[in-house]
């Protein structure tokens, strides 16, 4: 996909570019093009891992978002994106970040579908789908760790909450919220905790383990809570819940439909990456999930997953 990159994409005035939810906005929409052109029907996001947002995208830069297959299972499909960027007037494109998306077909009664199967022909494609299937255990792992933590009160890290009503706008050809919108609105909300912790404007330097659990439909009552766990010399750490269902059911009961894990920094005026002022966990729960932090980054340098994209990459307009 290729198109401009407008000044409705950056979050705030004066920010150096396209915020991180945009962007992961962009690479869903890549890859369920990609999922449905392969597959033939309709299919649903079912994780996103392991996204480096290496250097900003200006507002005016041509953008391109390259999706493509690497590994297909029964119904799933483990498709790696790309999206470069460049100034119209040079031509030259550049990567600004890239990531595994695995999506999932589904029938008109919304099971799972069987896709066709992909054989990796060429020594690029088998490398390819060698590295999507590295993340494998990695991504379970991952899984595990988020899903044996709990989230209470009981605890004194910064905290943001976000509350509205999906709207028509933000529905898929599937009636369901897009993937992407969903992601764009978790950016939010762990960008105004860290910015209210900080001080500072804040961007994503990093996202993992971004799990789809239930679809979000019209009409919910949409929670985005985001929650600060660690702080590192430079970095924040931020585990964000994304709940949505009827408003009727109150705002106390609503299911967890997305849970993700962050990282961003505070930058100056020129982008460049500042000391983050440090959180100290006071209660046993912010102790617990700060351990859960450093945990989350050893499993990472655990595994080791092969990377995804050859290191150079890009090309001409």
């Amino acid at each position: 996909m290729r198109f401009m990159a407008s000044p409705t994409d950056v979050l705030m005035q004066g920010a150096m570019g396209v915020h991180g939810g945009r962007v992961l906005e962009w690479i869903d929409k890549g890859a369920y093009a990609c999922a449905v052109g392969w597959s033939g029907a309709y299919c649903v996001t079912a994780y996103v891992g392991h996204i480096h947002f290496t250097r900003p995208i200006p507002s005016g830069h041509v953008v391109e978002v390259r999706s493509r297959i690497a590994y297909t299972g029964r119904s799933s499909m483990h498709i790696v994106n790309e999206v470069l960027s460049a100034d119209p007037r040079q031509g030259v494109f550049t990567r600004a970040c890239d990531c595994l998306v695995i999506f999932v077909a589904m029938d008109e009664n919304r099971k799972s579908l069987a896709v066709p199967t992909y054989e990796p022909r060429t020594e690029e494609e088998v490398r390819v789908r060698d590295a999507a299937l590295s993340r494998i255990q990695l991504r379970k792992a991952i899984e595990e760790e988020m899903l044996k933590q709990s989230y209470t009160d009981d605890s004194t890290a910064p905290r943001m909450v976000h509350r509205f009503m999906a709207k028509p706008t933000d529905v898929n050809w599937g009636g369901n919220v897009h993937g992407g919108t969903a992601m764009e609105w978790i950016d939010e909300a762990a960008t105004a905790c860290t910015m209210q912790w900080s001080g500072e404007r804040t961007v994503a330097v990093y996202a993992g383990g971004i799990r789809f659990y239930r679809p979000v439909h019209i009409g919910d009552l949409v929670e985005v809570e985001a929650r600060l766990i660690r702080t590192d010399a430079r970095s924040m750490s931020v585990t964000v819940h994304l709940r949505a269902g009827s408003p009727r059911d109150g705002v106390g009961n609503l299911p967890v439909a997305i849970h993700a894990s962050t990282t961003y920094v505070a930058v100056d005026i020129d982008g460049h990456p500042l000391t983050a002022r440090q959180f100290v966990p006071q209660t046993n729960e912010d102790r617990r999930l700060e351990a859960h932090a450093v945990t989350l980054r050893e499993l990472r340098s655990h595994y080791e997953p092969q990377p995804l994209v050859k290191p150079a990459g890009g090309g001409l307009l």
